[in-house]
C-alpha cells in the first residue's frame, strides 16, 4: 500500500485552492500512490467570514470533486477537511471525507475538537462559525481501515487509542497547525501517536501564510508503527528549498512553489506493522478493567 500526503498553503480563493490540490493528487496517484491525503479546509482557508460564504453540503462541489477524482484515478482519497453546512445546524462543521475508488463517500468524520486557543498572544476560536462532532470514525480503504482525525485532534490521545482498538491501521491527520506550535510540537505529537498506537500516520498540513494574518507550519509526513518517518515535506524552517516531490504537471502558481506545495509519498509495509505489533504487544496488553476516569479532572 502506498500513501501521499499532499501539502497546500491555501487561501480563500477556493478555485485556486482546488486546482492545486488537484494537480498535486493526480501527481501523487501519477506515482503510485493508492491512499492520498489532503490537509485541513484545503478548498478554503480564510477568516470566519470566508467560511460562511465558502462552505458546502456533502453533495457541494468540493466533495463532488473528491468523489470524481477518486473514481477516475482508482485511489482511496481523504479530502482533508472542509467547511461543511448541515440543514438544521446554527453552526459549520470541520469535516473530512474518505472518498474510496468507485467514488462513493466511506466514512464522514466531523472534528471533535475544536480550536479554542491562545498561542504566542494569538487569539485563537474556531467555535465562532464552527461546533464539535461527536462521532469517532474509522472506514475501510482498499487494504487497511483508517481512523479519521484532523489537526487540533492530535493533542488528545484518547481519541486515537480509540480508533487503534476500533482497528484503524493507518490515522489521517489533516491539518493546518500553527508556525508557532508546529515547530514546538508537530513532529513530536505524530510520531506519539504512530508509536503508541502502532499505527501508520499520514498527517498532511497546510504551510504559509493565509487570510487574515494566519502561518501554518507545514512538515507534512508519513510515520510507521515504530515512530520512524517514512517521508516528510519541507517546513516554514525551509521556505525557498526544492520540494521533495514535485508535481510532473506544470504549475504556474510561482507561489506554490515558494510555499512548498507539494506531496509526499511512502510505502506502507502492514506486515511490517503485524511484526511490531506482535512482538511488542502493547495494545494487546492493554487493562481495560484498571483505567478509570476520575470524576474531577485536574485542569
Amino acid at each position: 500500500m502506498r500513501a501521499a500526503a499532499v501539502q497546500l498553503n491555501s487561501t480563500d480563493d477556493k478555485r485556486r485552492n482546488l486546482a492545486i490540490a488537484d494537480r498535486l493528487t493526480r501527481a501523487a496517484a501519477a506515482d503510485g500512490a493508492d491512499l492520498i491525503v489532503l490537509p485541513e479546509k484545503f478548498n478554503v482557508l480564510g477568516p470566519h467570514e470566508a467560511y460562511e460564504a465558502g462552505a458546502e453540503t456533502l453533495d457541494g462541489p468540493t466533495v463532488t470533486w473528491a468523489r470524481d477524482t477518486a473514481r477516475e484515478l482508482g485511489v482511496d482519497l481523504v479530502a482533508g477537511s472542509f467547511v461543511e453546512r448541515r440543514e438544521g445546524h446554527d453552526k459549520l462543521g470541520n469535516t473530512s471525507v474518505h472518498v474510496g475508488p468507485d467514488g462513493e463517500v466511506r466514512g464522514v468524520y466531523r472534528k471533535i475538537h475544536m480550536f479554542d486557543v491562545t498561542v504566542d498572544g494569538k487569539a485563537y476560536r474556531e467555535s465562532t462559525s464552527q461546533e464539535a462532532g461527536e462521532e469517532i470514525v474509522t472506514t475501510e480503504a482498499e487494504e487497511a481501515r483508517l481512523g479519521l482525525t484532523v489537526c487540533y485532534d492530535l493533542r488528545f490521545p484518547e481519541l486515537y487509542r480509540i480508533l487503534a482498538v476500533k482497528g484503524a491501521r493507518v490515522i489521517t491527520i489533516p491539518a493546518a497547525f500553527t508556525k508557532v506550535t508546529g515547530q514546538a510540537h508537530w513532529d513530536t505529537l505524530v510520531r506519539a501517536r504512530a508509536i503508541e498506537n502502532q499505527a501508520f500516520v499520514i498527517a498532511a498540513d497546510q504551510i504559509g501564510t493565509h487570510p487574515p494574518d494566519n502561518e501554518s507550519y507545514g512538515g507534512s509526513q508519513i510515520v510507521d508503527p515504530w515512530g520512524d518517518v517514512l517521508a516528510r515535506a519541507p517546513d516554514t524552517g525551509s521556505i525557498g528549498a526544492r520540494p521533495p516531490v514535485l508535481p510532473e504537471v506544470e504549475i504556474d502558481d510561482r507561489a506554490a512553489r515558494l510555499s512548498q506545495e507539494c506531496f509526499v509519498a511512502a510505502d506502507l509495509d502492514l506486515a511490517r506493522q503485524d511484526e511490531v505489533r506482535e512482538s511488542l504487544p502493547s495494545l494487546a496488553n492493554r487493562v481495560p478493567s484498571a483505567y478509570r476516569w476520575p470524576e474531577e479532572a485536574a485542569v
